[in-house]
């Protein structure tokens, strides 16, 4: 596994080039950009700017990996919905042109009043559109695990298994909904095959299972990026590299295996 950095929220105020910066400081390897935020990696590019931080991208170690969108597909009102899919489907066109791997996008709720399976299959059947057409570009789509309702792991699986589709994929999120009787096993059991990328939090906290977590993904496969999402305002990027060191350290710790080779906890 590799480990990357999330723009949201650590790094909102930072362009581009202090966040490429602060990763090669730090030994990150990825980062994963979350739309709105001062790099400006946005839809509205034109063609030579999205040129230039493909080849930015390209000077440099860190892996442009993902590109965080806030499309999403619970609204009752058909013109929102058709909106965040077109929306998602210029985000997939931006990461093909600029070199991300795919595109994050997110349930955010079950709506009062709508029956929850209605819900689940207009959530599925929009991903299965948007991963259509992200097929044609060679892009995936992520489900980031988000949201009042909607971070329940049985809610993703069956909106998944409505999407249905090779380019539609799940971002494992952390969340405390998670973890059952202290362990994400049953949970991470039910979305395992799907997920493509992990964002991870606070590891210093004691209410979830960590070094379970990473040793599930090692043994589901998982060689991908683990990406850290961090909600602090640092001061200067100077204070964030000595945060983002101090992490990375624990990071190690926790993604080691046990001299027995069992995950320790």
């Amino acid at each position: 596994m590799k480990l990357g950095l999330v723009t949201y929220n650590l790094a909102r105020n930072w362009d581009l080039e202090t966040l490429i910066k602060v990763c090669e400081t730090v030994g990150l390897e990825g980062v994963d950009l979350r739309t709105t935020h001062k790099h400006g990696v946005e839809p509205s590019l034109s063609p030579q700017e999205r040129e230039r931080v493909r080849k930015r991208f390209e000077q440099t170690q860190v892996k442009l990996v993902g590109l965080g969108a806030v499309c999403e597909f619970h609204s009752p009102d058909p013109n929102e919905v058709r909106r965040n899919i077109d929306e998602a489907k210029s985000f997939v066109v931006l990461a093909h042109d600029v070199g991300a791997v795919g595109v994050r996008v997110r349930p955010n709720a079950l709506p009062a009043g709508v029956p929850k399976e209605k819900t689940i299959k207009q959530i599925g059947e929009s991903l299965r559109e948007v991963g259509e057409f992200a097929q044609g570009f060679g892009v995936e789509v992520w489900l980031e695990v988000h949201g009042p309702g909607t971070s329940n792991l049985e809610v993703i699986k069956a909106i998944m298994e409505v999407a249905n589709h090779q380019q539609v994929w799940v971002c494992w999120n952390s969340n405390r909904e998670d973890v059952v009787d202290g362990s994400v096993k049953p949970t991470f059991s039910l979305v395992q095959n799907w997920i493509r990328h992990v964002h991870i939090n606070d590891l210093w906290r004691e209410d979830y299972p960590w070094r379970e977590l990473f040793a599930l993904l090692k043994q589901s496969g998982y060689e991908r990026f683990t990406m850290i999402e961090l909600s602090y305002d640092m001061s200067t990027p100077e204070d964030a590299v000595k945060l983002l060191r101090y992490y990375k350290a624990l990071w190690r710790e926790l993604t080691s295996p046990s001299i027995d080779g069992q995950a320790k906890r």
